[in-house]
C-alpha cells in the first residue's frame, strides 16, 4: 500500500524525449504495477491554437487540464498499485508556465488557469513518489532522433533547454511527494542491461525507504 492506506500510486516526470514513458513500460513489467500513460485525446481547440496561440492557448490547456484531473482521478482510484507517464503537475508547472512566459497566455488567463488549477490540487490525493529523470538537452535531442516520431522532428533545442529550465525549479520545490532524481545522461536504460537492473534497484530502495508500510510489489520472476 501506499500512503494512508491507499494503493502505491507512483509518477514518472521529465522533459520530451528522456524515457518517461520506456521506464513505465519496465516498472510496470517488474513491479507488477498498473501503468497510466498520456492519454491521446483530440483537443477540439488545438487547431486554432496552433493558428492563434494567444488567443486559444488558455481554452487548449484548460481543456487539457480537465483531461488530466480525470486520469488523475481515475488513477486515485485505481485498486492496485499505478505508475504513471507525466502528471498534472507538469502541465501547468511546466508547459502551462512556458506558454506565459512566452507571451502566448495573457496575464489575466495565466491567473484565471492557475487559480483553477490550485483549487482543484488541493482536492486531489498526491503520489507516494515521483521519479524525475533528468537530461542535458544534447541527450533528449539524441534520443528524441533515435525514437523517430515525425511530430517531433523539429523540436527547438532551445524549447527543450527552456523546458529543462522549468523542469529544475518545479522539481526543488515540490513537497506534494518524495522526489528521486535520476540523471540519465550516462544511464541508458533503453539499451543496456545493466543500466536498467541499476535504475530497477535504486527505485525499489527509494520507493521502500519512503513508502514503509509495504515495499513494491514482488518483480515478476
Amino acid at each position: 500500500m501506499g500512503s494512508n492506506g491507499r494503493p502505491l500510486f507512483v509518477v514518472v516526470a521529465g522533459n520530451i524525449g528522456v524515457g518517461k514513458s520506456t521506464l513505465v513500460r519496465l516498472l510496470a513489467k517488474h513491479f507488477r504495477w498498473q501503468p497510466f500513460y498520456e492519454p491521446e485525446v483530440d483537443n477540439p481547440y488545438l487547431a486554432d491554437f496552433y493558428a492563434d496561440m494567444r488567443t486559444w492557448a488558455f481554452h487548449s490547456q484548460v481543456f487539457f487540464l480537465a483531461h488530466r484531473l480525470r486520469l488523475h482521478q481515475r488513477i486515485a482510484a485505481y485498486p492496485g498499485p499505478a505508475v504513471q507517464d507525466r502528471s498534472v503537475y507538469e502541465d501547468a508547472e511546466i508547459f502551462v508556465e512556458n506558454l506565459y512566459r512566452q507571451g502566448h497566455l495573457s496575464p489575466r488567463d495565466y491567473r484565471t488557469y492557475r487559480a483553477l488549477y490550485e483549487a482543484v490540487l488541493a482536492f486531489l490525493p498526491p503520489p507516494d513518489a515521483v521519479i524525475y529523470l533528468q537530461a542535458s538537452v544534447p541527450t533528449l535531442m539524441a534520443r528524441i532522433r533515435r525514437r523517430g516520431r515525425t511530430y517531433e522532428r523539429n523540436i527547438p533545442e532551445a524549447y527543450l533547454a527552456q523546458l529543462n529550465t522549468l523542469y529544475e525549479t518545479w522539481i526543488a520545490s515540490f513537497r506534494l511527494a518524495p522526489v528521486l532524481t535520476l540523471s540519465v545522461d550516462e544511464l541508458d536504460f533503453v539499451t543496456r542491461p545493466e543500466d536498467r537492473d541499476e535504475v530497477l534497484a535504486r527505485i525499489q530502495q527509494f520507493v521502500q525507504r519512503h513508502i514503509s508500510t509495504q515495499a513494491p510489489s514482488t518483480p515478476a520472476g
